[in-house]
């Protein structure tokens, strides 16, 4: 038996020819020293979303358009290519190179922006080391400062509050972790800088809380001599934290730990004096 063999519709031929004609001329392109030729490809590769087969051809371009006319726009796309790779390390690095080589560009505040939200993107996980989040907030506000009227302003504010976020989360759950381990003095500590650092953090009313129960945990827990003194600490604690959030929902848990200290430390300060 013999099988006809299959005629392929007429577009995907065609599809196919375009196909196998680019990566051909793509490849000469390449190989070749012109360098004009060179620009033109890449420039039409960055055009069609094509960014790494661009980005070869960049990688050669630029050293030989660096200070030429044509370099400042072969500038700008080779870091937005970075920035659309997701490569945000040298995303970051070449916008912030476009910037100090074209500071009279029409596109260097949208470079600017750019390279501080590139450095944004790298910031990890709260509970990971944060020095790219101090980055990426130091850049953000130096771009704000620079460009105060800029339609990017609202975002990079944006960009800003979850970088803080981010960085009193993790001041936080630090805190929070040395009283999970019963550290009660350094969970003190690590509340009282929190509240002083960060004075408008949501996560200031659970640190006013986590520092009481600190207290009253590391009172209850002391050598008898020292409980009276502790107890009064906590008892200190307590009042400020009632002070902000009497009426919030860890209010009724503070009050039941309260109401034990009460129950504690009048009998010690009724004690006759020997």
């Amino acid at each position: 038996m013999f099988f006809k063999p299959m005629r392929l519709p007429l577009f995907i031929i065609l599809c196919l020819t375009i196909l196998f004609s680019s990566c051909s001329q793509y490849q000469q392109v390449l190989r070749k020293d012109d360098m004009g030729k060179k620009y033109a490809f890449a420039d039409s590769l960055y055009r069609i979303g094509k960014y790494k087969k661009g980005l070869k051809l960049m990688e050669q371009l630029v050293p030989a358009y660096r200070g030429k006319p044509q370099g400042e726009k072969l500038m700008f796309i080779y870091a937005n290519t970075y920035y659309n790779l997701e490569d945000y390390y040298l995303a970051g690095y070449q916008f912030e190179r476009f910037t100090q080589a074209y500071p009279q560009s029409d596109s260097v505040e949208i470079a600017a922006f750019k390279s501080a939200k590139s450095f944004y993107q790298l910031s990890p996980r709260y509970s990971l080391d944060q020095k790219d989040t101090d980055k990426g907030l130091e850049k953000l506000q130096e771009f704000i400062n620079q460009y105060p009227n800029s339609d990017k302003r609202a975002e990079a504010n944006t960009l800003v509050a979850e970088l803080r976020n981010k960085l009193e989360k993790k001041e936080f759950e630090v805190a929070k972790q040395y009283l999970h381990v019963e550290d009660y003095k350094a969970a003190i500590g690590a509340f009282d800088n929190f509240i002083t650092d960060n004075p408008g953090s949501i996560y200031r009313k659970d640190a006013f809380y986590g520092r009481f129960v600190a207290a009253y945990k590391l009172a209850i827990n002391s050598i008898p001599v020292l409980v009276q003194e502790r107890l009064r600490d906590a008892k200190v604690y307590y009042n400020n934290f009632i002070k902000y959030y009497k009426d919030t929902d860890l209010a009724p848990e503070a009050m039941e730990f309260y109401q034990d200290i009460e129950s504690r430390i009048v009998p010690l300060e009724t004690e006759p004096t020997i």
